[in-house]
């Protein structure tokens, strides 16, 4: 059985709140959080980057497993914000972590599931016999244009996970996946930012997937959704994983302990590979966890995991939890944001 072996998560320091931001912009911003659901979101400071954040939640996870660098056989960066066009974002990764050269590295893109991509990749990787470990990470500084509805909750985080066969703490039963060419998101290579289709995203893009997928694992493992402790989706705002799982017959309990939205916004990649994390920070032995996630242009991925008794030690040695990380905020003024994107972008 593959499963996971560790786990780590990076949150930025900083928040704003959608309202600000809607008041820098001279919008009407009295409603804006509550028809979001999303309360603050995350900013990465002016010298991080999809590469920084990658590097912080992987150094946690190996030190949350207490595995040395170079046990590591192969990763993955999944990203929507890698900094480079052309130079990968994973090796840039391994040489700041000390990981092996002899390593398979991977840049993945996806939208918002590209983080979820890796650990199917790298759990087949595993399972095949190519590597005792690997080393699957989301991370995104997400992109949306200024005074666009995007900016209100794309936020920036990371997740990473470790996978192997040995010392797991939460074994992957089952996954699939659910894709089609459904353009409801998009940035062009010489383009500053994304565009989107609007209300399309709704019904569909996200839910058609999102559903399409989460079923599509009903058939394949027998299970329904109360057979589940816990269960996380891709949370692009508060609204859409909520009605998703209400679809599914998932009750708001089962949410509730990866629903980050509120607190974070949407880390693209990151968003439910945090969940999933937040999710193991309380599990116990023998819950059974179901998640799936949704990247734009369009594709779900979705999974089913069960706790091990192992997971107690590594939650002892986690002394990063994402409550802990969520907790530990400072807010800053939109004057900060948007000097860094006119200075990024040179606008």
């Amino acid at each position: 059985m593959i499963g996971i072996v560790s786990y780590g998560v990076y949150i930025p320091i900083f928040r704003i709140k959608p309202s600000q931001i809607a008041q820098a912009w001279g919008k009407g911003f009295g409603e804006i959080e509550k028809s979001l659901g999303v309360y603050e979101k995350t900013v990465a400071s002016y010298d991080e980057d999809a590469i920084t954040l990658a590097v912080e939640a992987s150094y946690q996870a190996l030190v949350n497993a207490q595995i040395k660098p170079q046990q590591i056989d192969a990763i993955t960066v999944g990203s929507e914000s890698h900094p480079y066009a052309v130079k990968p974002s994973s090796t840039t990764v391994a040489g700041i972590l000390g990981l092996p050269e002899e390593l398979l590295a991977v840049d993945l893109e996806f939208a918002c599931k590209a983080g979820t991509a890796g650990i199917q990749l790298l759990a087949d990787f595993s399972q095949a016999g190519h590597a005792k470990y690997c080393l699957a990470v989301g991370s995104d500084v997400a992109q949306s244009r200024p005074s666009d509805v995007l900016e209100y909750t794309a936020s920036s985080a990371a997740a990473a996970f470790i996978l192997g066969k040995s010392n797991i703490i939460a074994n992957i039963v089952d996954f699939t996946s659910f894709s089609s060419d459904t353009p409801d998101f998009w940035r062009r290579d010489s383009e500053k930012f994304p565009s989107h289709a609007g209300r399309f995203t709704g019904s569909p893009a996200y839910f058609a997937h999102v559903l399409g997928a989460s079923e599509r694992m009903f058939e394949k493992t027998k299970m329904k959704p109360q057979d589940f402790d816990y269960a996380v989706f891709h949370m692009p705002n508060a609204k859409f994983p909520k009605e998703a799982a209400k679809k599914l017959g998932f009750t708001p309990k089962q949410l509730e302990a990866g629903f980050i939205v509120p607190q974070i916004g949407n880390p693209y990649s990151a968003s439910s590979m945090i969940g999933l994390a937040a999710i193991l920070d309380v599990a116990k032995a023998g819950d059974k966890i179901f998640m799936c996630s949704y990247g734009s242009g369009a594709g779900s991925d979705a999974f089913m995991f069960e706790v091990t008794k192992e997971i107690t030690a590594h939650q002892k040695r986690n002394q990063e939890t994402v409550t802990k990380q969520i907790k530990d905020k400072e807010y800053i003024d939109y004057s900060l944001i948007a000097k860094n994107i006119l200075t990024k972008y040179r606008i």
